[in-house]
């Protein structure tokens, strides 16, 4: 069942005990009134083990009767339907990671949306409000466009407190641009990666500034041999504090007499590229052909 899993999630299966895995990933059942997390009334969410993503709000948890963690809304696109193999029932899970969560039953009545996600402790972690105060101040996100994403992704992903490295696309005019439209150039999209990281352990500036280091910032019409605008430099910035960081890395550089083409943009709607362009390197076991690291900040040219 692991084919299942989202690929950019695998690698967080070896942190499961075997009974989650059996749950998760080979899609099995806990027992009936056994789970921990069937009585949790406190305020707060309930996340996916796997990826983390959050999934249903204490406020829409009920009492069922059924001896498992029900739900009778779910939050918006977090989590998603697909025919069970039993071709009965409709299964749940996680919309970011495919891990498996349990079913959902429609036209009960047991609350005024009748409808019942009856989910498995295991396959959850609750956060109540001081957890989730705490992660969205620590773990925080980066967007980065340096050439083809597969290189820029190796690199970063090789940092001490970044969590997760995605590449996709961000910048263009297009609702969930298609790989090989990004590629044409008529989405106006750049290959970007969205870098998870926790800010106590990495700072922005250090994730900006190691990027500048593993591409050709002032090649300005691609990157390499990847010649077209879906492969130019730019830093996508969610804050003026982001942008004045870039800005001053970029500086930096430039009185090292570097002639830099990156750009500093506005962050946009990022979309994730499908599995096959996720850890493409650390499939393929090779090093990225156009990305290498040079410490320009340490040396002139």
């Amino acid at each position: 069942m692991i084919s299942d899993i989202t690929t950019k999630f695998r690698k967080n299966i070896q942190n499961l005990t075997e009974f989650e895995k059996a749950v998760i990933v080979d899609k099995g059942t806990e027992r009936a009134f056994t789970g921990e997390l069937l009585d949790i009334k406190e305020d707060g969410v309930f996340a996916c083990k796997l990826c983390g993503m959050e999934l249903f709000q204490v406020k829409d948890k009920f009492d069922s009767g059924s001896g498992w963690p029900s739900f009778d809304n779910e939050i918006d696109g977090a989590v998603r339907r697909v025919s069970d193999v039993d071709g009965m029932r409709v299964e749940i899970v996680c919309a970011s990671c495919g891990g498996h969560l349990g079913h959902v039953f429609e036209g009960e009545g047991m609350t005024a949306k009748s409808t019942r996600h009856c989910v498995n402790s295991v396959s959850l972690v609750f956060k109540g409000s001081d957890a989730r105060k705490k992660d969205k101040t620590s773990t925080k996100r980066a967007y980065l466009a340096g050439g083809c994403f597969w290189g820029v992704e190796h690199y970063l992903q090789l940092l001490s407190g970044v969590e997760s490295v995605i590449s996709g696309f961000m910048g263009g005019h297009v609702m969930n641009p298609d790989y090989y439209d990004v590629v044409k150039g008529s989405t106006g999209h750049l290959e970007t990666v969205e870098v998870i990281y926790n800010a106590s352990k990495i700072s922005y500036e250090e994730i900006v500034k190691h990027f500048f280091e593993i591409h050709d910032p002032e090649q300005s019409n691609g990157q390499g041999p990847d010649i077209g605008s879906q492969y130019l430099s730019a830093v996508f910035v969610s804050n003026e504090e982001e942008a004045n960081i870039a800005a001053e890395l970029i500086k930096k550089l430039e009185a090292h007499g570097y002639k830099i083409a990156t750009q500093v943009l506005a962050k946009k709607e990022f979309f994730a590229a499908d599995d096959g362009h996720q850890d493409y390197y650390e499939r393929k076991g090779s090093l990225p052909y156009c990305h290498d690291f040079i410490p320009r900040f340490d040396r002139r040219k």
